[in-house]
C-alpha cells in the first residue's frame, strides 16, 4: 500500500509543476521516471505518448495511468492517475475563483507571455530527444518529414497523424521481414548448391 501512495505522490508532484500541457510534461517524465528512477525506457515514455495521443484524454493523463498500470496493475494505474490530476483540479479551482479578478493586470499578462517561452522551450527539447531516439533510418525520417508536413498545412486530427505513421511502420516491418526471408532463402540455396557442386567434385 505505501508503493501506491508513493506513487500517488511522485505523479502528485509531477502534476504541480505541468505546465503548458502534455508535450511540455515530456522532458520532466523522462527525467523523473527514466532518468531517476528507471520505471520506463525512453522508447516507451514516447510509446506511451504515442498511445495516449491516439486515445480520449489528456495525454500526460494517459501517460500516467500506462506507468501506474506498468507498476502496480490496476490499482498503479487508479493511484497514478488520481495523484497526477489532483494538483490541476486544485489549482484550476483556484484559478477560475480569482483570475478574473487579475487578468487585466499588466504584470499577470507578462508572467503567461513568459510562462509560453518556456512551455515551447521544453516542448522544443523534448522532440530533439525524441528526434534522437525515433529518426533511425531514411525511411524514419521521411516519416517524420511528411507527418511535420501534414500537422503543419493540414488541419486533420492528429490521432490520425500517428495512426497512418504506425501503419506504415507495419507496412515498412512486413516488407523488411519479406526481405529478410528472401536473402535467407537465396543463402541458403546458394549453400545448399556449393555443397552439391562439392560431392559431385568429389
Amino acid at each position: 500500500m505505501l508503493d501506491l501512495f508513493k506513487l500517488f505522490g511522485i505523479f502528485f508532484k509531477l502534476g504541480c509543476i505541468n505546465f503548458g500541457g502534455g508535450y511540455a510534461l515530456l522532458p520532466l517524465l523522462q527525467k523523473e521516471l527514466v532518468e531517476k528512477r528507471g520505471w520506463a525506457t525512453e522508447e516507451e515514455i514516447a510509446d506511451y505518448y504515442a498511445i495516449g495521443q491516439c486515445t480520449p484524454g489528456a495525454i500526460a493523463v494517459n501517460v500516467s495511468t500506462f506507468i501506474g498500470y506498468k507498476l502496480k496493475g490496476i490499482l498503479g494505474g487508479i493511484f497514478a492517475t488520481l495523484g497526477f490530476i489532483t494538483p490541476a483540479f486544485i489549482i484550476i479551482f483556484i484559478i477560475a475563483t480569482v483570475l478574473n479578478q487579475f487578468s487585466e493586470y499588466e504584470a499577470v499578462q507578462s508572467a503567461f507571455k513568459a510562462i509560453r517561452v518556456c512551455v515551447f522551450v521544453l516542448v522544443l527539447s523534448a522532440v530533439i530527444k525524441l528526434a534522437k531516439k525515433s529518426i533511425v533510418d531514411w525511411i524514419t525520417l521521411i516519416i517524420a518529414v511528411v507527418i511535420l508536413f501534414l500537422a503543419i498545412f493540414t488541419p486533420l486530427p492528429l490521432y490520425l497523424y500517428v495512426i497512418v505513421a504506425g501503419v506504415i511502420g507495419i507496412l515498412v516491418g512486413f516488407y523488411r521481414d519479406k526481405k529478410k526471408n528472401k536473402e535467407e532463402v537465396e543463402i541458403l540455396n546458394e549453400s545448399t548448391t556449393e555443397a552439391s557442386n562439392e560431392m559431385e567434385d568429389e
